[in-house]
């Protein structure tokens, strides 16, 4: 219950003989006034509640104590006496008791409220923090050994508090960062320097006079912790609404390490501290609303602590640690021209020679981070092109589960899971129901390879009709029916049983976008292979949106016709959705939808298991009994408990988090932007796709349709400078390819859109 003024110049004038002037503040957990004598002498009045044990208020006073005797004691508040010359004043209002403190008032205008911050005040507020904890370090009070949720040594807690958080996006971006402190700090915790610490220097805090910092008020959060976090913590305000904030941590962190040394330990793990506190900050700011708190001071910084969070993923953590330890004049992290002939040289002598490498300037990536990679030498990239990670890199929901699996059990389907069942009727919910019985590998590779084992064993047939260009993977049987393989360099020929359909290109092909009978005449191909093979043909297989073969989303009714020529001659139809499942396209969540049809057969992998290895083939319970012919299936991997996890989790993400949804509203946001380059750079010749399937052909001539080969080339390299990790694809290598996470934001494409309009400037394109 909030005291009103009349009542605390009541408990003034009778406990310390003082006439004043209240004024009411705004407190956390605590009631705060602003009061006035006579003389004009200004003070603040604390009244706290049963929730702070005396033992705490107590270690306050006895911190305030010993600091007066500090270099920093004049920085600090003082303690006015009660007439009875006491520190704490008892009082009771409605049967509570409560304690009253007056401390002296400090003056100067909150760090929050300075304009123009010069380094000097930054680099003063790490010496200010210094001399405080080293003044402070033979300090003691049983009291602040206490179990604290704004201390950062417990912030792996707020992960119950995550669900508060009801934006999928931000609730991902904290999660993320708490996942990190669990993997960078905790392990290491109980190493680092330990003791009482003020715990709260933020922007509200923190006093500024006349360009210095003149005080530090509020002793509410003070704790026995790791002794970095204190200096973590002034970083973390101080970087808010900061055109540079990892520049403006640096100076707080030298000025720090001036006055009260850092380890290059503690150095290296105050990026992290930083995030962890800003994660406690935005779960706490949460749970207050999910609780219908209407105290702002619960959310005071919670807008500021979201763009920080979102600056701080940028930052490759490598940069971070580089950068503070070169503001204690330690021994640097990055090696920024480091050679890695050495590492290309054993990659030669024992990795195969045909495994090749992306850019002229290889890559050496040590961490991702959602849709963000972070390489060895500080850069950070925007993952545009790894569909593997549909889910995005280390995404906490998936890579949690995955952990608890593991610790728990994996072993082969031998022996009866529940995670077995429960991820195979959690996939057939997705599917039409005619496709309900699941078969699990390893790869997409092993998945084609089985697909077509099956139709074969179904139809008692072994021919198969595939696209042009097409690449269904790398297994003997996936590289047979793969033309971008087999047709290619070092490839072997095209089998006898293999059958190419034209490829269904609206842009290149002899029917285009104008023509509304596109799908029907390009089926035709099709139909003409059925007629020159009666009776031979299992299956026709293609991806529901061409990848290899050129970014191509499908002609209206290609597959209506196709599916339809293929069961009238007998044969099974195939939907590789492969790289084109799980919601990526946006509008459906699978790509055979996009068609209005449904396959006989459906091949998964890659984003099933967002980077672990884990495939499914989907069949009707008719091809399945087909298939039981008396050989045993057996994989020794295929549904082993910690796949079948990781696969339930990656589900429960993409449908929890929206990403069909996300991947729908992005990915038109995206080709929009693409689409409105064409204009001013005449290279890019078309722009398709669904959701987060995009393509974007290049050409030098839009008459001749010329591959832009050479050109696409440079622009992927200009723009894996520009912090961009583009590729390319199709039959001509002309296509920009870009399916990237699909926490792809719509920043991120915004940025990506300018960034190739700039580079395409450059290079004159």
């Amino acid at each position: 219950m909030q005291f009103t003024a009349n009542e605390v110049q009541q408990l003034v004038q009778k406990n310390y003989l003082l006439a004043v002037e209240v004024e009411t503040l705004q407190g956390y957990d605590e009631y705060n006034y602003k009061i006035t004598d006579a003389s004009g002498r200004k003070f603040i009045l604390k009244i706290t509640g049963e929730e702070k044990p005396y033992s705490f208020l107590d270690a306050q006073l006895r911190l305030l104590d010993h600091l007066t005797v500090s270099p920093v004691a004049w920085k600090f508040q003082q303690i006015l006496r009660n007439k009875n010359r006491q520190e704490l004043t008892p009082v009771f209002n409605n049967g509570k008791q409560y304690n009253v403190r007056i401390l002296t008032w400090l003056d100067g205008d909150c760090w929050v409220h300075v304009k123009d911050k010069p380094a000097a005040l930054y680099r003063g507020l790490g010496t200010f923090l210094g001399k405080t904890d080293e003044s402070l370090q033979d300090f003691q009070h049983d009291a602040l050994h206490r179990p604290y949720v704004w201390d950062v040594n417990t912030a792996a807690d707020a992960n119950r508090w995550l669900h508060c958080i009801t934006d999928p996006e931000k609730r991902r971006l904290a999660g993320y960062f708490l996942l990190a402190f669990e993997t960078e700090v905790l392990p290491v915790l109980t190493s680092l320097r330990h003791a009482c610490i003020h715990n709260d220097a933020n922007d509200y805090n923190v006093l500024v006079k006349n360009g210095e910092v003149s005080g530090l008020i509020d002793l509410g959060d003070m704790v026995y912790s790791a002794l970095v976090n204190n200096v973590a913590i002034a970083c973390t305000y101080a970087m808010l609404d900061t055109p540079d904030p990892l520049q403006a941590a640096a100076w707080v962190v030298e000025g720090y390490h001036a006055a009260y040394p850092l380890t290059e330990q503690e150095a290296d793990l105050i990026y992290y501290l930083i995030a962890a506190r800003l994660c406690i900050s935005v779960t706490q700011s949460a749970w207050q609303a999910s609780n219908g708190s209407v105290n702002g001071h619960h959310f005071v910084t919670e807008r500021h602590a979201w763009d920080l969070l979102e600056k701080l993923i940028r930052i490759n953590p490598l940069k971070a640690a580089d950068t503070f330890r070169k503001s204690c004049g330690m021994p640097a992290v990055l090696q920024p021209d480091m050679d890695y002939s050495p590492l290309l040289k054993e990659r030669r002598q024992f990795i195969g020679r045909n495994l090749s490498i992306s850019y002229k300037q290889p890559l050496k990536i040590v961490k991702g981070a959602l849709q963000y990679l972070y390489d060895e030498k500080g850069g950070t990239y925007i993952d545009c092109v790894n569909n593997v990670s549909h889910v995005g890199h280390c995404h906490p929901v998936v890579v949690k589960a995955m952990q608890r699996q593991i610790a728990t059990l994996n072993t082969n389907t031998r022996y009866l899971n529940d995670h077995l069942v429960e991820f195979a009727k959690a996939l057939a919910r997705t599917l039409p129901s005619r496709l309900k019985v699941c078969y699990f590998t390893n790869s997409g590779s092993e998945a084609n390879d089985l697909a077509i084992r099956m139709s074969r064993h179904y139809t008692k047939r072994k021919d198969v009709i595939v696209l042009d260009h097409a690449y269904h993977g790398t297994s003997t049987v996936a590289i047979e029916m793969s033309p971008y393989k087999f047709d290619g360099k070092g490839g072997f020929g095209q089998m006898p049983y293999i059958h190419k359909a034209d490829s269904p290109d609206l842009y290149r092909g002899p029917y285009g976008y104008a023509d509304p009978r596109a799908g029907e005449r390009y089926a035709e191909s099709v139909a003409r292979i059925l007629a020159e093979h009666p009776g031979k043909v299992s299956a026709f297989i293609c991806e529901t949106l061409l990848g290899v073969g050129g970014q191509i989303p499908l002609p209206d009714n290609y597959l209506k016709n196709v599916y339809r020529l293929v069961r009238e001659a007998g044969g099974v139809c195939i939907a590789d959705e492969v790289q084109v499942g799980f919601g990526r396209v946006g509008e459906q969540f699978w790509g055979f939808e996009l068609q209005d049809v449904e396959p006989d057969i459906v091949v998964l992998g890659k984003p099933i298991g967002n980077g672990h290895p884990l495939a499914a083939v989907v069949v009707t319970e008719e091809i399945a009994d087909g298939f039981n012919n008396g050989m045993e299936y057996f994989n020794t991997f295929g549904g082993n408990p910690v796949s079948m996890a990781t696969g339930r989790a990656v589900l429960e993400v993409i449908q929890s988090e929206n990403m069909q949804q996300h991947a729908l509203e992005t990915g038109n946001f995206l080709m929009e932007g693409l689409r409105g380059l064409m204009d001013k750079h005449p290279v890019i010749s078309d722009v398709r796709g669904h959701g987060l399937f995009v393509g974007a052909e290049m050409v030098t001539d839009r008459e001749t349709k010329e591959p832009a080969v050479t050109e696409i080339n440079a622009l992927v390299e200009k723009m894996k400078e520009r912090g961009f990790l583009l590729s390319t694809d199709g039959p001509l290598y002309n296509v920009l390819k870009i399916k990237p996470p699909m926490v792809f934001s719509k920043q991120n494409a915004a940025d990506m859109v300018r960034h190739l309009d700039e580079a395409l400037t450059e290079l004159s394109l």
